[in-house]
């Protein structure tokens, strides 16, 4: 078995990505469905990976380049079954519940902003997500002007009052 990093490559700095793997070629209506149900006017591109048959690549999207960069991004993990949605004007927090809902989905291995590498396990043939990368590792505990700004950040994405 030989384990490799995988960089998730994203058209800005500011779409986030959510990662995960889900068991059914409905997958990619199902999720779009959802997507677009969640977020009025959302923008994005998801990607999935079947593991038997033909083994495509499926895709739908609102936007060409996030779907695009979805395609390139499952394509560079090649693990079967897994899905990978890029979002372009919403946060992983305004949909991440409903793509759990997805009777389909099995996990969600990551929803960020942050550099991502997702970490596989290759062996005879196939591919198997064993975790991801997200971001960096902490540089230290904040402090009181650190969770003001974390109050203060809240409150301009509209999460808090």
């Amino acid at each position: 078995m030989e384990i490799k990093t995988i960089a998730i490559l994203k058209p800005a700095d500011e779409v986030n990505v959510i990662i995960g793997q889900a068991h059914f070629i409905k997958t990619v209506e199902d999720l779009y469905e959802t997507l677009v149900q969640a977020v009025p006017g959302i923008q994005f591109g998801l990607a999935f990976a079947e593991a038997s048959g033909p083994c495509l690549i499926r895709h739908l999207g609102s936007d060409r380049n996030l779907e695009q960069a979805a395609i390139e991004a499952t394509s560079a993990i090649a693990a079967g079954h897994v899905f990978v949605i890029m979002l372009g004007n919403a946060f992983p927090v305004n949909v991440l519940n409903q793509i759990k809902a997805v009777s389909e989905v099995c996990t969600v291995f990551c929803a960020s902003a942050n550099p991502l590498r997702v970490v596989v396990a290759e062996e005879a043939g196939g591919r198997g997500v064993i975790g991801v990368i997200d971001g960096s590792s902490p540089a230290g505990v904040e402090g009181e002007p650190e969770q003001q700004e974390r109050h203060a950040m809240l409150r301009r994405f509209g999460y808090k009052k």
